[in-house]
Order: structure tokens, then sequence, then C-alpha cells
């Protein structure tokens, strides 16, 4: 399998240097020369199947035979066999057609440990049969951060630095990132929102010399490993639903736009989902974008779903990319453009083709508390407020046959978020980690300049 840039400028590349690299070196985003296809009994034969094997058969389709498969078998065990519930990603019933999926039973709550714990293995595996280290850098708007900071915790060879926008994360969020202990591990408050840390993420990559002084990798879902992993719950919830004998939908909570992306490339590879709701709070640039036409920045508004209060979804190249039918060079322009005027206006056949799959839905933050409360008054559930905004988006979607089946992605435990409980009406759940608030924090604090956060990297000895 060989990987190509969304902007046509940097050379191919095999599994294992995507990877390794994140970002290609022309600012692009990695994906597939071609994706692979699987067939309806290859789908149908995932039913069944312990998660840790089906994520270690679909993976193999990417790594095209740089990881053995005996090795990502092993890598996929390790991974979840932390995860606190045997079936990883499981599914449980909410209303007739509806259904959540589970994605919260990680080390630190959230869905971003699915894909994590197994990027962790990939990296370990990867430096050490290249006798190499790494820095990697990361940019959270809150989950990401705590799950890298978990899975790369005194990992030799790897230096992970986390920036998170200060004041913009919950306080558990802030703790599974600050309270790991381990040497290897630094978090940055960063003076902004989240695209601010994201922009300072990118414009490190931009500095070619920097990155390789020192040996910069990333964890966000700008690597193509990332999307590859949340592939699988998408396959394995559908199967469990009847798929690929009946068609399945799906509601994404969505900020920046990663998880979403990763829905399209399953449908791509094979699996029959009649649609993708993309789900977002206030912060509706991906709504906009796929109701009106227009991908437009505006300021990242504090809302109760942190991590969802993006106003750049870097996935998105990645679909307009696949959407100009594979077009490097209208990609690498409208991105480029977009850098200097923060606006793409879809071309009309853009616009048809996202709206065979996709339907954009934002939800307002009293509509989120709204939901929150209906789901634990109808089902005794309680949710997170991400969980809640998929909810609700899902309860408004009227366009979709109701024999088909919708997946509601729960992105997060509701104990991550207790004050945006308690401000619903709710009673908070206690955070499963008992000792979380006990442990003493790390955490420096830095304006969001590139220049000082290149300084810290480089005076970290």
């Amino acid at each position: 399998m060989r990987f190509i840039s969304t902007r046509g400028r940097a050379a191919e590349a095999g599994f294992v240097d995507v990877l390794l690299a994140g970002l290609a070196e022309d600012g692009g985003l990695y994906a597939p020369v071609a994706w692979p296809r699987l067939s309806a009994d290859e789908i149908a034969g995932f039913a069944g199947r312990p998660y840790a094997e089906v994520a270690a058969e679909i993976l193999s389709l990417f790594a095209g035979g740089e990881i053995e498969p005996a090795v990502l078998g092993a890598i996929c065990e390790r991974a979840y066999a932390a995860f606190d519930h045997p079936a990883v990603a499981p599914l449980r019933q909410l209303a007739p057609g509806q259904f959540m999926l589970e994605l919260f039973h990680g080390p630190t709550l959230a869905f971003k440990d699915v894909a994590m714990r197994v990027l962790g293995g990939l990296f370990e595996h990867a430096l050490a049969a290249r006798g190499r280290t790494a820095t990697i850098v990361t940019a959270t708007s809150g989950d990401t951060g705590g799950a890298a900071a978990a899975a790369f915790a005194g990992m030799r060879g790897v230096r992970l630095v986390v920036l998170f926008p200060h004041g913009r994360v919950s306080d558990v969020q802030r703790r599974f990132m600050t309270t790991t202990g381990a040497d290897n591990v630094r978090c940055v408050a960063i003076d902004g929102d989240f695209d601010d840390c994201q922009a300072v993420l990118k414009a490190l990559f931009a500095d070619q010399a920097f990155a390789d002084e020192t040996s910069m990798a990333a964890v966000n879902s700008i690597n193509f490993a990332r999307i590859a992993a949340q592939c699988v719950y998408y396959f394995t919830s559908a199967v469990a639903l009847g798929a690929p004998a009946r068609e399945v939908a799906f509601t994404v909570p969505t900020g920046n736009f990663g998880d979403a992306f990763a829905g399209w490339a399953a449908r791509r590879m094979g699996l029959p989902i009649a649609r993708i709701v993309a789900a977002t709070n206030a912060n509706d640039i991906i709504a906009r974008a796929l109701t009106d036409g227009v991908y437009r920045r505006g300021a990242a508004i504090a809302t109760q779903s942190p991590a969802m209060d993006i106003q750049v979804a870097s996935n998105f190249e990645r679909l307009h990319f696949e959407l100009a039918g594979r077009g490097n060079l209208e990609t690498a322009a409208a991105f480029e453009a977009f850098a200097r005027t923060g606006e793409i206006r879809l071309p009309t056949a853009m616009r048809e083709a996202l709206a065979m799959v996709f339907e954009g839905c934002p939800v307002s933050p009293a509509a989120t508390d709204e939901a929150m409360r209906r789901a634990f008054a109808e089902t005794g559930v309680l949710v997170d407020p991400h969980t809640a905004v998929g909810l609700a988006a899902a309860d408004a979607v009227t366009s979709l046959d109701p024999r088909i089946p919708m997946i509601v992605l729960s992105t997060a435990h509701p104990a991550k978020f207790p004050e945006a409980l308690a401000a619903a009406g709710l009673a908070p759940v206690a955070p499963k980690i008992e000792d979380l608030f006990e442990r003493p924090e790390r955490v420096d604090r830095l304006p969001a300049d590139a220049e000082a956060v290149k300084a810290y990297v480089r005076a970290w000895p």
C-alpha cells in the first residue's frame, strides 16, 4: 500500500513512513493511492469475532506487508486489553431503530483511546525496527491529549508534547493529560483556543529544518493510522446489526472531522452506510459546509462540549481531495487559499456528492442540555455532552428511511464532564479512576506562538 499527499507535491510513501511523518512535507494529509475494497462475504465474516482480530485485519489492508500480520495482531491485542469491556466498542439500544456505540471504555474514557492505543504500539514497533527516536507534538481539544499521554507514557525513544487550550478543557480531561507522572510527557497550556493550538502544530511541521532536528511526529487525526484504526468500529457495529445484508446509518459528534471521515472511508471500503450525520455544536463549520457549501472559519465558541469547539476541521481536506476526483492541485489551491482567506466555496458537483452521503446538523447548547436530560429520563442512561449533540442530531434527521438503524457514536464517558451534567440538572458520576484528583499535575503555559513552542521543545534535555 502506497500513500499520496492531498496536495500532490510530496513523494509517495509507505505505511510506516506515513505513520512516523504524520503530515506530508507539502503540508497536505496522506491518503491511500487506492482504497482497499472488502467483499460482502469478507465484511460478513467480521461477525462475532474479537474486536482486536478485526482491527488487525483491517489495519493489515493499509500496512501493505510492511508490518507482519502477527505483529499487528499482537499490537491490537495489547491495545485493547486495557479496555474495561470485552467487546471494546459495545452497542446499546436506546430506542427502536436507535443504538449508541460506546467508545469510552478505554483508559481515558474517550473514543480517542480506540485508535491511540494502537498508534502507540505501532510507533513503538516502527521506531525500534528503525533504531529511531521521535518527538511527538500533538494538539488537543481535550481527549486526544489524554489518550496520547496514556498510550505513550514511559515509552522509550519517544518524547510527547501535548498542546491544549488553556481554560477550555474540563478538569477531568486536563488531569488525564497532566498527571501521568511520566518523564517523557510534557503538557503545555496554550493561551488561545484549539484552532490556535492546531495552527502552532502545523507551523512546527511546516518548518522542515525544525521537524528534522527534533525527529517530529504527529498523532493527531492528521496521522492516517488514526483514521485506519477508527474505521474498525464502523465495521464491527454495522455487522452486529446485520450489515452487509442491510444498510446502517451513523450520527457522529464531530469537531476535527476525523471520526466522520473514518466513516466515509469505511463506506468507500464497501460497508453499506446509507447516511453519515455530522453533528456539531455551536462551532458549526462542518454543518455549514455540508448544508450551504461554504467552508468558512469563524471564532471558536466555548461550549459544554469542548472537544468539538473547533472552527478548522483538518480532516475536511481529505474529503475535499476525494470528492474533487482526487484532484490534488485543486485541493492544494483551495486549502492554501483557506489559510489566507478563511473560506472555501465548494463547487456544485462536490456539494451534490457530499449530499449523497452526509448531512450536517448543528446543535445548540440548550438543545444539548435537553438531549442529556431526555436520554436519562427515557432510558436511564447518562450521556456526556458530546454524545448528547449526536443524539439531538439523530432525532432531528427526517431524510432517513426509518427501517435503517441509526448508530450514534458515544465519544466520551459522562464522568469526564461533571460540570456539564450538573448544569443540565443531572447528578454527575465519579470518574472511574478514583485517584485522578489526588495525583500531582505537571503543566507549563505558553503563548499561541510557534517560535515559543519550538524554543520549549529545543530546551527539553
